[in-house]
């Protein structure tokens, strides 16, 4: 793994100099990823499943005669940040498409630039409403949030629960987020409450009290790791047991780490199967990361990214040549019903979301997460 960070770091470092980056011995895709913050963690478990299959791959010939390499910049969480990356690795010329960004406001202002210069905008991390859009640029390789909440309310409404409370970002994809849950719950008669919290702050008791004020019977949370891990532990930490499930956005991982014992009986939803099927191509991504020298078992995020970086590489086998952005662009949209190993996506024109694959992972009380 070493000489693809020095790689990244070496291109990353010329970008930002201005400097014209030579690769035509390499297939360069671009990403904008937090690798530092409070969100780095996400954001380096997305980047090393995808470095993983890259690498597994080059080291038996890459695609079409070359190398393919993940090119990141730090955007640390932050909007503006991503949007000012896209710009500098769409400059690059060379870069065949953008790829895995750590959330929809992180792709707010990149999707735009992809779209103008007709790059593909492939596969972000987040099944809200602004990446759920028909772009010919645009493709995703999960279900939608709106498909999460409608699993996890379908469960909660069939026990008779009413009143839910919704934690959300309160910026524009956090209000979209809770949209969704009201749309949802106005069918059944029933309308949510909310507690919305500010991207990027700390969350504290607080926060915990105004929820609690609210007597809800379920809460679900749809903010980072973080601030859920945070709400999570107030509320155990004042005998407060309220039913709970996560949009998969929290990153089940870095959430069970970041709320320890406090998380037991939480519900997420998985987007991808458990890291410990024995799917086939589950196989395949959790040997491609044990060969990159990952002491740690493979998790959800990993996982996820590996397989968009199995999706990806396949649009670029299949581009017609020259191979470039628009020709991996196009083989994308017409790469039809594919088969990763046991684990099925589709993309066709105009119909560019891969997958409707939802079930709920519960956090046990020794930490993991089971779907059984």
């Amino acid at each position: 793994m070493k000489p693809q960070f020095f790689y990244t770091a070496t291109v990353a470092a010329a970008l930002f100099s201005g400097a014209t980056v030579l690769a035509q011995d390499k297939w360069i895709v671009g990403q904008s990823a937090p690798l530092t913050g409070g969100n780095a963690k996400f954001g380096l478990d997305i980047q090393s499943g995808a470095q993983a299959y890259f690498a597994m791959l080059n080291s038996k010939g890459g695609v079409q005669g070359k190398n393919i390499e993940l090119l990141t910049l730090d955007d640390k969480n932050d909007r503006k940040a991503a949007g000012a990356n896209t710009k500098t690795l769409l400059d690059n010329k060379d870069v065949l498409a953008l790829f895995g960004y750590a959330s929809a406001t992180l792709s707010l202002d990149a999707m735009p630039q992809a779209e103008a210069k007709s790059v593909a905008f492939f596969a972000p991390f987040s099944g809200a409403n602004p990446v759920r859009v028909n772009k010919p640029v645009l493709f995703t390789m999960r279900a939608s949030y709106g498909e999460e909440m409608e699993k996890m309310l379908n469960f909660w409404t069939s026990l008779g629960f009413k009143r839910v409370s919704v934690v959300h970002y309160d910026d524009e994809v956090g209000k979209q987020n809770l949209e969704v849950v009201s749309q949802y719950l106005k069918k059944i008669n029933l309308s949510p409450q909310a507690l919305p919290l500010k991207r990027n702050t700390q969350v504290g008791k607080e926060q915990a009290q105004a929820l609690v004020a609210q007597e809800p019977q379920v809460i679900l949370n749809t903010v980072l790791s973080g601030a859920a891990a945070a709400l999570q532990k107030e509320l155990v930490a004042v005998g407060r047991v309220i039913p709970t499930s996560s949009l998969s956005f929290v990153g089940a991982d870095q959430y069970v780490t970041a709320v320890g014992p406090a998380g037991a009986g939480v519900s997420i939803a998985q987007v991808v199967p458990s890291p410990n099927s024995p799917m086939p191509v589950v196989r395949e991504c959790a040997g491609a990361l044990a060969a990159a020298g990952s002491k740690t078992p493979m998790n959800t995020t990993q996982l996820e990214a590996c397989f968009a970086a199995k999706v990806l590489a396949e649009g670029i086998r299949r581009a017609k040549k020259p191979v470039n952005a628009q020709s991996v662009l196009e083989a994308l949209s017409n790469l039809g019903s594919y088969d990763l190993g046991g684990f099925k996506i589709s993309f066709a024109p105009g119909a560019q979301h891969g997958s409707k694959f939802v079930e709920l992972a519960l956090v046990t009380r020794d930490g993991k997460l089971s779907t059984r």
